[in-house]
């Protein structure tokens, strides 16, 4: 019997390590069209093992001839692969615009130490940073950072977010331990109870719970599972019993305030004159604050800049000059006595292999202010998207400040990426911010090595919180204006919440040949810096100047949306040494006029008396079929010289149901960007009405972005 048990044994052992024998490590790279993916889930049916990829794309992962391995990321379609002979697997994924968009998961949880400098809380308790630490990067396309640098006072919060806003309509499966429960039992849990969290999509997630999975599961498994084996009503009771505290963010965020653009007359004020503004940081520091719950302060929406975060279907230029000029004209969707005016301006599309060689400087904020989550750890995320994009003809420098500035990596060739992410993996935060030192060497070092004919930029990461040296706007506006005049052209890009200082992000983009982003998520940056790569960097014209002249034949009153801290005086527009907005390989450029016709009254506008000395009659009959003329104004990237266009806008208007997809969705992005301005000079702000013009034009949306923005409209009351 004994001799049985022990054959037995043996058999069993043999068959394990044939079994064992038998599985073999496999490797490859998930990527989309753009790339490579970080964060994807790889799960093995047949074992259950699972692994993710890195920030490149590589996975690996233990599997047998045979085992069927599925490939899942929010966002995009799964794919099953078997695996074979080979043991490289290489996917690629394929965008899915109907799978869930985000998961949002807020726990909230006591943390009574902290320091103060007076204004902003830096320091966590080092319990919480490790939790974070031990869910960072284990969900798969999810961003997890803690926001108690937002708080005052107030207990410590956990964020996972993924790539776009979600809804009551495609909610997820929520799991505790093991139990269903409802979303809102989550925003109770204490985050340093959670030990783990998995995020499973389609197939992998309906094989485990049936159809009510059909959106997703979110995984969540305490620690030592204290809510294992209660039921959901045991869990809710149990949860209930914290009373969490709700926090709110200080108030230390800092926005230029403006006022509106007011209706005025063509016979008195008969030009109309701007800088083009490619920027699009209003939009997703909104996106941000309504996905948080926020109240949205007013001066953080900049209408113009709301509008231009969307692709538009430009036709491309097919001449000798750089963008092409569409425009249309219809009914307000607001004011039932105006007309909207659209101009559209469309960057030409140069080929990628023809792009110039880059010497860009990154100018990163390692200041003190810069330690949460959402900053310096992002921000060096951030970069590494940009530094993929780049080729061997392309150097970068890095340079850091805080207490002082300095270089801690000299000019050094695209190609050597390891070198480049390494130099970014050892940066951390600590002391005061001397932004002035920091920008002065920045552009020494890019004047140091000017490529002639090439892309010259500085790219500032801060969160604008500058409090050593040159820190007031007006002295950083001089200092930027002066670097402007050496060729060097610059990105902004703006980071973190709380004492965010959108303000100083403003004025250095608006000063300094450049554009300005707010970069909320891992999302965010692959848009600008990654998928946006050419015209995020790449300028094909500078200075672009506006100017239209209104027909008082047919224009009784016009006034521009948004372009408030853009607008020039029209003696500007000729005067080739007044700076103004860059455009990007592809780049659109859209603005808005809102027009009262001649004949129409509106409570908007109420007309002068006529002037005694000076004549303001109008040319007659002359024009009749003329609008207005509109002019452009722009410069070569290293010329000194500007190149003027001119074309005529016929009087030919539109029913608003007969207009482009890009009038119509453009038009509702303006409409709820005046809303969250509580805009004195719209009669009609329903949201349901701006949800139905933004899905009359809701087209030409690969990325999913338009049906994003229709989410952050139901979202406000």
């Amino acid at each position: 019997m004994k001799n049985v048990k022990l054959i037995s044994l043996g058999l069993a052992m043999l068959i394990c390590f044939v079994t064992k024998a038998q599985e073999k490590r496999i490797t490859g790279t998930v990527s989309d069209t753009s790339g490579p993916l970080p964060g994807v889930t790889i799960v093995n049916k047949n074992s259950k093992a699972n692994a993710s990829t890195n920030f490149d794309g590589k996975y690996t992962i233990q599997a047998q001839k045979g085992d069927q391995l599925v490939f899942s990321y929010i966002g995009y379609k799964p794919q099953t692969k078997k695996v074979g002979e080979q043991n490289i697997i290489n996917v690629k994924l394929v965008a899915d615009q109907m799978s869930l968009d985000e998961v949002v998961v807020v726990g909230y949880g006591s943390n009574a130490e902290y320091e103060s400098d007076n204004t902003f809380y830096e320091k966590k308790k080092a319990s919480t940073a490790a939790s974070v630490q031990k869910l960072e990067g284990r969900v798969a396309g999810l961003t997890i950072s803690s926001n108690t640098n937002a708080i005052a006072n107030a207990p410590q919060s956990i964020v996972i977010r993924g790539t776009n806003s979600s809804s009551s309509k495609n909610e997820p499966l929520y799991i505790i331990d093991g139990v269903p429960v409802k979303s809102n039992a989550l925003a109770k849990i204490n985050p340093n109870d959670i030990q783990d969290v998995k995020v499973l999509k389609d197939s992998a997630a309906t094989s485990l719970y049936g159809a009510r999975a059909a959106n997703g599961v979110v995984i969540i498994t305490s620690k030592n599972e204290i809510y294992k084996n209660l039921s959901e009503k045991e869990i809710n009771k149990r949860l209930q019993q914290l009373h969490p505290y709700q926090p709110e963010p200080i108030n230390d965020e800092d926005y230029e305030s403006f006022v509106e653009n007011a209706f005025e007359s063509p016979k008195t004020a008969p030009l109309s004159t701007f800088s083009i503004d490619v920027d699009n940081a209003s939009y997703t520091n909104v996106r941000r604050m309504i996905n948080n719950g926020q109240k949205v302060p007013k001066d953080a929406v900049r209408v113009e800049e709301m509008v231009n975060f969307f692709k538009y279907n430009y036709a491309q230029p097919n001449d000798q000059y750089p963008f092409a000029i569409q425009t249309e004209l219809s009914h307000s969707p607001w004011n039932t006595d105006t007309k909207i005016l659209k101009i559209g301006l469309q960057g030409k599309n140069i080929p990628t292999l023809d792009l110039p060689a880059s010497n860009l400087v990154f100018l990163i904020d390692v200041s003190g202010s810069m330690s949460a989550a959402n900053k310096l750890p992002l921000l060096k995320q951030s970069m590494k998207i940009l530094v993929n994009e780049l080729r061997a003809k392309d150097k970068v420098s890095i340079v850091v400040y805080a207490g002082a500035a300095g270089l801690v990596l000299p000019p050094t060739s695209g190609d050597e990426k390891e070198m480049i992410n390494a130099a970014l993996e050892k940066l951390n935060a600590g002391g005061s911010t001397a932004g002035g030192e920091g920008i002065t060497l920045a552009y020494k070092i890019a004047a140091d090595n000017f490529i002639k004919g090439g892309n010259n930029r500085v790219i500032l990461a801060t969160d604008g919180d500058f409090n050593v040296g040159s820190s007031s706007n007006a002295d950083m506006e001089n200092l930027i204006e002066e670097k402007r005049k050496s060729g060097v052209f610059l990105t902004c890009l703006g980071y973190g919440m709380g004492n965010y200082k959108d303000s100083k992000m403003e004025v250095l983009a608006n000063k300094g040949n450049g554009n300005y982003a707010y970069i909320d998520t891992i999302q965010e940056a692959n848009r600008f810096l990654g998928k946006e790569f050419k015209g995020s960097m790449f300028a094909i014209a500078k200075d672009v100047k506006i100017q239209i002249e209104f027909n008082p034949n047919q224009v009784k009153a016009y006034r521009l949306i948004g372009y408030e801290n853009r607008k020039l005086r029209p003696e500007d527009f000729k005067n080739d040494a007044i700076d103004a907005g860059e455009l990007g390989s592809n780049h659109s450029v859209t603005a808005l006029y809102e027009i009262i016709p001649t004949g129409s009254k509106s409570k908007f506008y109420t007309e002068v008396d006529e002037l005694k000395y000076t004549s303001t009659k109008p040319t007659g009959n002359k024009y009749t079929n003329e609008l207005a003329t509109i002019k452009f104004r722009y410069k070569k990237t290293d010329g000194d010289q500007s190149i003027e266009m001119v074309q005529t806008i016929e009087n030919k208007s539109s029913l608003l149901q007969n207009t482009s997809d890009d009038f119509k969705f453009s038009n509702a992005v303006a409409w709820f960007g005046l809303k969250l301005r509580d805009s004195k000079l719209i009669t009609n702000s329903s949201s349901k009405d701006i949800i139905a013009l933004a899905k009359q034009g809701l087209t030409n949306d690969a990325e999913g972005y338009k049906a994003e923005f229709i989410r952050l409209v139901e979202a406000v009351n």
